[in-house]
């Protein structure tokens, strides 16, 4: 009896002194760090439980023009994973894990993605490389192959889990794609054209025959001129477009605008950058991606 207590007592003393902590940080979920929104989101899904998931820029955030705080410094030091988008999407990123010391291992998601060409805006010369290839599903299945991979070797133990996450993900990804083939190919191509506020939507325009029409020179951050604005107006009435739509991000002067000015009714809110927040209508990328199906396919109905 006396022998046990002195056993018992020497194993309290050995968890006390933390000796035990490799046994018990084993259960302990892996902290990954995801650039923007809709990244924090697929990694959630392929990590599962075994993850603690910190987003830098939220819900509704503009991840073009996001400026870290050293919070946000302080989240990507203490991560395992830091999972970014690539594609010249997040410029800061590489700049923050550096000036927070980050030694860990990084994902760039789209890595293996055929990526395309933006036309050329005002204030840059040349085209751009599109960083939104999220908007192509099929293109989503490289993204979570990567943020696999990833995570498996982050956390070896958890590959196993992290593969099978991925597979039924990537069933999902593959039904939808064929789901919104089956919409958009329902719908005569004259009438497959939409104009949004910001061009975001390339790789879904390019996967489904979709033209896609944004006005030159509006961005995210800024208010729209009177020339661009006007520019709009005539690509509405020219091409006799009822698809006219705005983003999470942009500003809302755009729409008050184009509803008096060019006299059509603006639709439902399209999400591109970034997710909506819990009690939004796109919470999650396949809510988002639905979402938007389910709006694009009424407007150009309208056409």
């Amino acid at each position: 009896m006396k022998r046990t207590t002195l056993k018992l007592f020497a194993l309290s003393a050995l968890a006390a002194s933390g000796l035990f902590a490799t046994q018990a940080n084993a259960a302990e979920p892996l902290p990954v760090v995801a650039s923007f929104s809709i990244l924090g989101d697929l990694v959630q899904v392929v990590g599962g439980e075994r993850v603690k998931v910190t987003t830098l820029a939220g819900p509704d955030a503009d991840a073009h023009e996001f400026s870290p705080s050293p919070e946000h410094a302080k989240a990507v030091l203490g991560a395992k994973l830091f999972v970014v988008n690539g594609l010249s999407f997040e410029p800061w990123a590489q700049k923050l894990a550096k000036s927070a010391g980050y030694k860990g291992e990084t994902v760039v998601a789209s890595n293996g993605v055929k990526p395309r060409q933006m036309a050329a805006q005002a204030g840059h010369a040349h085209a751009e490389t599109d960083p939104h290839a999220w908007q192509n599903p099929l293109n989503v299945l490289q993204y979570v192959s990567n943020i696999a991979a990833g995570l498996a070797k982050a956390d070896p133990s958890g590959a196993a889990i992290y593969q099978a996450n991925a597979g039924a993900y990537t069933k999902q990804l593959k039904e939808f794609d064929a789901q919104a083939k089956a919409q958009f190919d329902a719908i005569a191509p004259a009438k497959r054209k939409v104009i949004t506020s910001h061009d975001a939507f390339g790789y879904l325009a390019a996967r489904y025959g979709i033209t896609m029409l944004a006005p030159e020179g509006v961005n995210t951050d800024s208010e729209p001129s009177a020339k661009h604005v006007a520019q709009l107006i005539r690509q509405i009435k020219r091409e006799k477009i009822k698809a006219v739509f705005v983003e999470n991000m942009s500003n809302p002067k755009l729409i008050e605008q184009l509803s008096k000015d060019a006299g059509v009714s603006v639709g439902a809110t399209l999400y591109s950058d970034a997710l909506s927040d819990a009690s939004g209508p796109a919470p999650t990328y396949m809510k988002m991606m639905n979402h938007n199906l389910t709006q694009l396919v009424a407007g150009m109905k309208l056409n």
